[in-house]
């Protein structure tokens, strides 16, 4: 399997065929017996095609939206399909819209040109795409995992570890949505008491939101990327829940020591974004 570059790890939702309209469902059932080794090498290859253009676009044409499909265990051992529309034409036109909120200058027309940007907006549907926008089912984050979606996974949740010629290509962590959402708000509870002034408490509260607009049987994933060959095992989702509960009972060093070992375990890696 590819390797992608920068390290780009995903926290997605995953819904039952129900949950989407008609089309979607045609759309999920066209690609629902694919294996997901096979979608993420279609996946980084269709990137792959739109950063090598010969002119700057990094918008997709007219190629069909990709669907994840994760086969979760039940209580009664059998496995049930959840799916996650890819909803790429809709990350990347936001993507590009906040590129240019944070960049200034020549260099947003050089990344995303202005013919590009035009050209992406008239094949949008704008019923369409608000709709998805409303319901993103998949965000991303470079350079390491935000401790915010620790929060949501325990370490004795399904965990999928994929290996590739001795490496770990990835390592997979799903848990219900319900169980995310009691979890992120036991934590919120805890932060309000403990460290109202942390900027923790306002991306779980966020969070939390984004996840109460899907359906209360929907399934969340952790997708770590190649990021976590440099850290699994990870302890990280432990260490999170240790310095939460640490600062709720003002436990300074306990929760000292738990940042400590996520620092040490993720500040180096953030450090390669700004390596030359």
């Amino acid at each position: 399997m590819a390797r992608p570059f920068p390290y780009v790890s995903f926290l997605r939702v995953y819904e039952p065929l129900d949950a989407f309209d008609d089309a979607q469902q045609l759309a999920i059932l066209e690609q629902r017996s694919r294996g997901r080794r096979i979608t993420e090498q279609l996946d980084y290859e269709q990137s792959l095609r739109r950063v090598t253009r010969t002119v700057s676009d990094p918008f997709p044409h007219h190629e069909p939206d990709l669907v994840r499909v994760l086969h979760f265990p039940g209580n009664s051992g059998s496995t049930t399909p959840y799916y996650c529309p890819n909803q790429l034409s809709v990350r990347t036109t936001l993507a590009a819209e906040s590129l240019d909120a944070t960049l200034r200058g020549p260099l947003v027309d050089v990344l995303v040109p202005e013919a590009a940007r035009e050209a992406q907006q008239a094949r949008l549907d704008p019923d369409t795409f608000a709709d998805s926008v409303a319901k993103l089912h998949t965000r991303s984050a470079t350079w390491g995992v935000p401790f915010a979606w620790f929060v949501l996974i325990h370490e004795d949740d399904l965990t999928e570890v994929i290996e590739d010629n001795g490496r770990v290509s990835t390592v997979r962590i799903s848990a219900r949505v319900h169980e995310c959402i009691d979890r992120a708000r036991h934590a919120i509870a805890q932060l309000a008491i403990g460290a109202p002034e942390l900027d923790l408490l306002e991306e779980l509260t966020e969070l939390t939101q984004w996840l109460e607009v899907f359906r209360r049987d929907a399934i969340v994933e952790i997708d770590y990327g190649a990021v976590a060959d440099r850290v699994f095992p990870d302890e990280s989702p432990h260490d999170v829940r240790i310095g939460i509960e640490s600062l709720a009972e003002a436990d300074m060093t306990g929760a000292a020591a738990s940042y400590r070992r996520l620092a040490s375990r993720w500040i180096p890696i953030r450090q390669l974004a700004r390596a030359s």
